[in-house]
């Protein structure tokens, strides 16, 4: 092989090549790590709840590469750690800029008590101390909890009942906790199974019970749906009547 002159240009020309292709990569390393590629300029947006420090310190933190080098998927997921940002978008804008947009969670109602759930039925933990729904249950049914109570609010609202909690417990039964006009509290018990028609039934007959109730001073504050053909009512007195199918029960 050493006597054959064109295998020796081949391998010469071949050596020669990865020499050059070694340099040029070893240089190109080197450039974009340089000072004169880091960011001067950052940029953050729609920012409203989560904190600004906190942005900015983890923004810093992050900010070890320069405009070819930073790890832009490390940055997001930092970012995603911080209270109230459920996605955070970054672009690099050609030569030094750096543009941060936070896409922040929207709160629909407290979760557990000690969380918080969008519309969509996503938990996140995040400091709040407005008023919303209390909702509960596993996180994993987070997305059914808030449409019953979404629904069940409608529903319940026709009849001058304001649902502020909606519980799902581990067993599987339905609780809604709703309040009156007039600030009077009502606890619904809808069990397992069959929770919308049992709710159906309740909204049939809500209007007559509350009146034969009215008529004799009375206000129902616990409601038990669980049987098959009526409705069981404690009032305040701590009295309990059953009313029957649409209006042939008992008044207390």
């Amino acid at each position: 092989m050493w006597h054959d002159s064109r295998t020796m240009n081949a391998v010469s020309l071949t050596l020669i090549i990865l020499s050059v292709g070694a340099l040029l990569w070893a240089a190109g390393h080197w450039l974009v790590r340089q000072p004169s590629f880091a960011f001067r300029q950052v940029v953050v947006s729609d920012l409203h709840r989560a904190d600004p420090a906190h942005v900015a310190a983890v923004i810093r933190r992050e900010l070890r590469g320069t405009f070819f080098t930073m790890d832009l998927d490390g940055a997001q997921r930092a970012l995603r750690q911080v209270p109230w940002v459920r996605h955070a978008g970054l672009h690099r804008e050609w030569p030094d800029r750096l543009e941060v947009t936070i896409k922040e969670f929207e709160p629909f109602a407290n979760w557990n008590g000690k969380a918080l759930v969008t519309q969509d039925g996503v938990v996140f933990v995040a400091p709040y101390d407005g008023d919303l729904p209390e909702l509960s249950g596993h996180d994993d049914d987070a997305i059914t909890v808030v449409g019953r109570f979404e629904d069940w609010a409608t529903k319940l609202a026709a009849l001058g009942l304001d649902v502020h909690t909606v519980r799902h417990s581990p067993r599987g039964s339905w609780q809604i906790e709703a309040a009156d006009k007039h600030g009077g509290a009502r606890v619904i018990e809808l069990g397992r199974d069959i929770a919308d028609a049992r709710l159906e039934r309740f909204v049939s007959v809500y209007r007559e019970m509350a009146g034969a109730l009215a008529r004799v001073g009375r206000q129902p504050d616990y409601i038990d749906l669980r049987y098959q053909n009526g409705v069981a009512i404690r009032t305040a007195a701590n009295r309990e009547t059953r009313w029957v199918g649409g209006g042939n029960g008992e008044e207390p």
